[in-house]
């Protein structure tokens, strides 16, 4: 391994920081069993009642995209993502479907479409524990890999994305595993040669070439490469593949993504993908934070949804203890005794905020690929908290059992706070709210689209189904949604609307619904619902764990009116939702 100089800290080299925290000070044994424990209780957790919530807008865009795949086969629906996911979900589903069509398995034991369309989430989400740890292991030693992966097994915000049918999970994976390998094929760079390093950085190209066929954002992978390019200038470092292996590279990473992802050769494709990337899919005007409606398009820049956004979501959405770990440990990554592991986390932190600080569109969902470097940091924060208390008292008491067991300590009750975290915030883990944030009485405040996320729209249609006249007509935000759920309530004569198409709303009649899901207020609907509120009361009220999620209306002569006059003023919609093809909704 190579030495350190004072200008620049070598690549390859381990922290100092920590005494004693390489692999080595662990037991091999020890160190699979507690990573095998956490994989199992992560994905307990992650997998227990999910279908406690029903489909979003968005997850209903996956699934029929699956169902488009297993009629045509690889199609470019859904084509603004790519096709790797999409792929793991139509396994599952399949599976779900024999499954369920086996009397002794399926009628005893039913697997919920709405579990099989979240299933490869939940189970990479587990297993993103090991990588998190081998990837930290590298850059800090052991026990904070071990750390961190607890951190994240037990990590409400990290459970309640890995629960939703969505990109980020899959990304956050490959970017772990080929930073592992690059990390790795570094090690092996410094302390033997490069040549025996190679396998490492074939391996980390296909990873990433994964990665890339998980969701297009390639902004992931200037984390590496700025970690890599950091440390060329160094005399001391061997690591440099030159540029034959570079371009073998990058050869070997579009090639393992034009595999997992071959609907990318698609025409149709593409022509979503530009449609995507010029902000003509996107179905919503506008996003609510903290009570008030901000511009959401990634163009509106800062005069969209503010910087702190992400901020915010880190101090008050992650366990106290956790958040306060992270607060100490942040600093260190800036003392050079801490490694030169510090600037691949730095330079993680510092790129995703650039990437999405500053856009005006946000989702609290895009948080999941930075999380694992505030769950490093925490764990760097609070081993060297331990450290630091257990020599003050070791000092004080003369003696030796704190140097020896308050660093353990801490870390479990650090543990004890998440594991507390994640009973109060199950099934619902979207909604969880620290002491700092408001706690309970807080929760669905602050990000109320991303911690709803149309959970409640099931329930919500099987009791219109109940009530409804025949060809009745269901207004919402999310038509396509609607629609599916009310169909699977065997109301197919129902009609759904949407919320903000004018030309539709002239067409109601009395005992029609109008449904009000919390998060889905945006500037093209909040003159009707001011004026169905102020008209009427809700004749429904529905709730998603301890908040409010859901109002429904049932349209009287007074309402009605309220909601015509409305109408009549507004121009008319650009686009609708179709609810046959509700594909408005992507982001």
């Amino acid at each position: 391994m190579a030495t350190r100089v004072d200008s620049l800290v070598t690549a390859g080299i381990r922290p100092d920081l920590f005494a004693g925290q390489n692999l080595a000070s662990v037991s091999r044994t020890l160190v699979v069993v507690v990573l095998a424990l956490l994989v199992m209780v992560g994905f307990g957790m992650r997998v227990s009642n999910l279908s406690a919530e029903g489909l979003s807008e968005d997850e209903l865009n996956k699934l029929q995209a699956v169902a488009d795949y297993r009629e045509h086969g690889p199609t470019s629906a859904n084509g603004e993502h790519p096709f790797l996911m999409k792929a793991l979900l139509t396994g599952s589903l399949v599976f779900a479907d024999k499954w369920n069509s086996i009397p002794s398995l399926g009628g005893r034991f039913p697997i919920a479409m709405e579990s099989a369309l979240r299933f490869p989430s939940t189970l990479f989400g587990a297993l993103t524990a090991v990588l998190i740890f081998l990837v930290a292991t590298e850059l800090f030693g052991s026990q904070v890999g071990l750390l961190a992966a607890a951190l994240w097994a037990l990590d409400p915000m990290a459970i309640g994305f890995n629960r939703i049918a969505k990109e980020d999970t899959f990304l956050l994976f490959f970017f772990l595993l080929g930073n592992f390998f690059w990390l790795r094929g570094q090690r092996d760079a410094e302390s033997s040669s490069a040549e025996h390093a190679e396998k490492y950085y074939w391996a980390s190209a296909v990873a990433f070439g994964a990665m890339m066929a998980s969701k297009y954002l390639p902004q992931m992978l200037t984390i590496s490469l700025c970690y890599y390019y950091i440390f060329q200038s160094v005399p001391a470092t061997r690591w440099r593949l030159g540029k034959i292996r570079l371009l073998k590279f990058y050869g070997l990473m579009f090639v393992a993504f034009v595999i997992l992802n071959p609907t990318i050769l698609f025409p149709a494709t593409w022509h979503q993908m530009a449609q995507f990337a010029g902000q003509k899919l996107v179905g919503h005007d506008g996003y609510e934070f903290m009570g008030k409606l901000y511009h959401h398009r990634a163009t509106d820049w800062l005069n969209g949804i503010p910087w702190y956004f992400y901020h915010l979501f880190a101090l008050i959405k992650l366990p106290v203890l956790t958040v306060v770990s992270f607060l100490i440990g942040m600093p260190l990554l800036f003392r050079r005794r801490l490694g030169d592991g510090r600037y691949f986390i730095l330079l993680w932190m510092f790129l995703w905020m650039m990437t999405f600080s500053w856009g005006g569109g946000k989702f609290t969902r895009y948080f999941t690929n930075i999380l694992p470097a505030v769950h490093i940091t925490a764990a760097i924060g609070l081993q060297a908290l331990g450290n630091w208390l257990g020599r003050k008292l070791s000092s004080l008491l003369s003696a030796e059992w704190p140097k020896i067991y308050l660093r353990p300590a801490l870390g479990l009750l650090v543990l004890a706070g998440a594991v507390v975290a994640v009973s109060q915030a199950k099934p619902n883990f979207r909604l969880y709210t620290n002491a700092f944030g408001g706690g309970r009485d807080r929760a669905g405040y602050y990000y109320p689209h991303d911690e709803f996320y149309d959970a409640s729209i099931r329930e919500v249609m099987v009791e219109i189904s109940k009530r409804a006249k025949p060809n009745a007509q269901v207004v919402s935000e999310t038509p396509g949604l609607a629609l599916f759920y009310g169909q699977r309530a065997g109301r197919w004569d129902l009609q759904s609307v949407h919320l903000a198409d004018s030309k539709a709303l002239k067409n109601l009649h009395e005992g029609d619904f109008v449904i009000v899901a919390r998060g889905r207020l945006y500037f093209g609907n909040e003159l009707i619902v001011n004026a169905l509120q102020e008209s009427s009361v809700p004749a429904m009220q529905f709730t998603l764990g301890p908040a409010h999620s859901a109002s429904v209306y049932v349209l009287d002569g007074k309402s009605l009116e309220a909601i015509l006059n409305v109408a009549n003023r507004m121009a008319p919609l650009a686009k609708v939702s179709n609810p046959q093809n509700p594909a408005m909704g992507s982001d």
